[in-house]
């Protein structure tokens, strides 16, 4: 039992040994092979011609390092012992002193591709989360060639890099960034780093502190989870505040998402920085009631929300316009739509915001106009091309809406996060009455729980829950869809993935559409999805699409680049205030044939703006928008087209 003890605890040192790394490693191996050259000079010193042990020991530590002295020796005892060394030679230092470089290279490597070493980049744009967002935010930092210019030159650089912090940075992520059609080769300006934003040694290793601007964008989590991407978010801000505080530097300028608009103030308490708050859930939820006041609107939203397909909202420094009124400006570019200005107000980012505004409006240096075209390059002066009439506008009228006397009733397929805010959104537009019937698997204790939590008692909406599937047909049917006036259907936030969640409500769509086709009265239609892979699936059918992710990046990448565009998206979605709207050709005093320079003035008049036309009929690609045309073309407006309007809605 004593020889086993002291052989465990020769093992156990060796083992402790053996674990410090290569180097411990290699001093182990290098003991064993001082043993093996001991033991052999040893055996063969009773036959040596002399007595001395370091010339015996030097003997073996030869063949034990050296296949090639083996042929040197004479007498079968020496060669036999000479044999033995090589043999353990060949084990010994050869096998293990390789083996052992090799793990520790390839554990390097491992390390490396890992992305565990810190950028050592300044004024780059950091990415805190790999998530569904992540590679068409990237897509669109990428895209936004001439936004990304300005960026590049007031920050005094000459590439734009980004640093994107992933929880485990890998191969197949590379793979995703190089095959992403809006990325592709330009991978090579993506740096990826492993880590998670709630690691404050993470936000060390992508250089938070020395970024341009840091995109903090919303994970997914578990329905219950008690640690939310708020959490996480509030954590990341704390860590990077705390690291300049020690650091002594400046804060770095942040655009962060949060799920809960409620979380607005906490954000701000926790980051004394430049930060701009995007809530993603509200955001989605304006555009989707907006949606349903207006039908067609999701046309508008994904031309706008969509980088390099048509037309952008822009917003341009006052410094190079000052002294110009915003009607001379529209004049002297003619592919931009003039949205209004935003001036300064009391306060470090507070701004006053005028949309639409008057063309008599004087722009002054610190100023922001708002503008609409197709490209950043349409904004500047086109010198070549002659000035356009002066289209003058007077302060907009509002009208005030009646009351809704007729209930819109919406039916909602499906259950996420963003259900609660979407039935705030609805109860923030008290002129109209809405109920909405909520189709899910979920409890409805468990519903009607989050909903209590995020609303509390003022709900101002009626909403019923039914607990079933809507993947099953005879459960669809029982629900009779045919009887409301509009139809939602959800992506999940419950399954493994957006692909998962997609191709659930993709089914859902199609059968549903077999229950429609047998009515007369169809009801209007909105699709969410979640993976942007799956935007061309359903081409050419009824429905209106919106992709959440796309929305949300693009929002988030833009207002990274140019801060004050979070103000105008803020007050063009949220209720009262500007509005974009259809308006029937037959509200205004149109001629048999009109150009979009004709509509302009005539909608000037009453102070709106035109954006452009949406067509009763698609064209080939199934559009109906035609938004911000060329002025001087005729329009051939048709029975059942409408105006795309900014105005001001009570």
């Amino acid at each position: 039992m004593l020889p086993l003890r002291f052989i465990d605890k020769m093992k156990f040192v060796v083992e402790r040994q053996l674990v410090k790394g290569a180097g411990f490693q290699l001093l182990v191996v290098a003991i064993f092979i001082g043993l093996i050259s001991l033991v052999g000079g040893l055996l063969v010193l009773p036959l040596a011609e002399s007595d001395d042990v370091g010339g015996a020991i030097w003997w073996a530590f030869l063949r034990l390092t050296d296949p090639g002295y083996l042929g040197d020796d004479e007498g079968n005892w020496r060669r036999f012992v000479s044999t033995i060394l090589t043999v353990s030679g060949y084990v010994v230092f050869m096998g293990t002193l390789v083996a052992i470089l090799t793990r520790w290279l390839i554990a390097r490597m491992t390390d490396m591709e890992r992305g565990l070493t810190p950028v050592t980049l300044k004024n780059h744009i950091v990415v805190l989360g790999w998530t569904s967002q992540t590679l068409p935010l990237l897509s669109e930092l990428l895209g936004a060639s001439a936004r990304v210019r300005r960026f590049l030159q007031k920050h005094e650089v000459h590439r734009l890099r980004l640093v994107v912090l992933s929880e485990s940075a890998s191969a197949s992520q590379v793979h995703e960034l190089r095959s992403e059609p809006g990325i592709g080769r330009k991978a090579r300006q993506i740096i990826l780093r492993a880590g998670t934003a709630i690691q404050p040694d993470a936000l060390q290793r992508v250089a938070c502190l020395d970024a341009a601007a840091v995109i903090v964008p919303s994970a997914a989590h578990e329905a219950g989870s008690l640690v939310t991407s708020d959490v996480e978010t509030v954590k990341a801000l704390l860590s990077i505040a705390a690291q300049a505080r020690q650091a002594g530097s400046s804060l770095p300028y942040v655009v962060a998402e949060i799920q809960d608009v409620r979380k607005h103030p906490v954000i701000e308490r926790a980051y004394p920085g430049e930060v701009e708050i995007v809530a993603g859930d509200a955001t989605i939820s304006r555009l989707m009631v907006q949606n349903i006041l207006h039908p067609g609107l999701s046309e508008v939203f994904n031309e706008l929300f969509t980088a390099k397909d048509g037309n952008e909202i822009f917003i341009r420094g006052g410094d190079s316009l000052a002294g110009m009124t915003l009607g001379e400006l529209a004049s002297r570019r003619p592919g931009v739509i003039a949205l209004g200005v935003l001036s300064r107000g009391p306060g470090r980012n507070n701004w006053n915001i005028q949309l639409p505004a008057p063309s008599d409006t004087l722009i002054g240096p610190d100023d922001r106009v708002v503008l609409l075209a197709r490209d950043y390059e349409d904004t500047e002066a086109d010198a070549r091309a002659a000035p356009l009439p002066v289209i003058p506008r007077g302060l907009a009228s509002v009208t005030p809406l009646a009351e809704a006397e007729k209930v819109h009733r919406v039916l909602v397929l499906g259950w996420n996060r963003r259900v609660p805010s979407l039935i705030a959104e609805f109860a923030s537009h008290a002129r109209r009455k809405f109920e909405m019937d909520i189709v899910s698997v979920v409890p409805a204790p468990e519903r009607q729980l989050e909903i209590d939590r995020y609303l509390g008692e003022q709900q101002g909406v009626t909403c019923r829950h039914v607990e079933a599937d809507y993947m099953v047909e005879g459960e669809l049917r029982r629900v009779r869809p045919l009887d409301y006036d509009s139809i939602m259907l959800l992506s999940s936030d419950r399954l493994a993935s957006g692909e998962e969640a997609d191709a659930r409500a993709m089914v859902g769509y199609l059968q549903l559409e077999d229950i429609l086709s047998e009515g007369s009265h169809r009801p209007q239609l909105i699709l969410e999805l979640s993976d942007p892979d799956n935007r061309n699936l359903l081409t050419g059918h009824q429905s209106e699409m919106m992709i959440s992710p796309m929305i949300i990046s693009h929002v988030l990448a833009q207002v990274a680049l140019r801060r004050e565009l979070r103000v105008v998206l803020d007050e063009l979605f949220t209720v009262g205030g500007p509005e974009i709207q259809f308006r029937d050709i037959q509200d205004y005093p149109l001629p048999a044939s009109v150009n979009f320079q004709l509509v302009e003035k005539i909608l000037a008049s009453r102070g709106e703006v035109a954006l452009g036309v949406f067509r009763a009929e698609p064209d080939r690609e199934g559009r109906h928008l035609q938004l911000n045309p060329e002025r001087r073309a005729y329009l051939d407006l048709r029975q059942g087209d409408r105006l795309v309007v900014l105005c001001i809605a009570a």
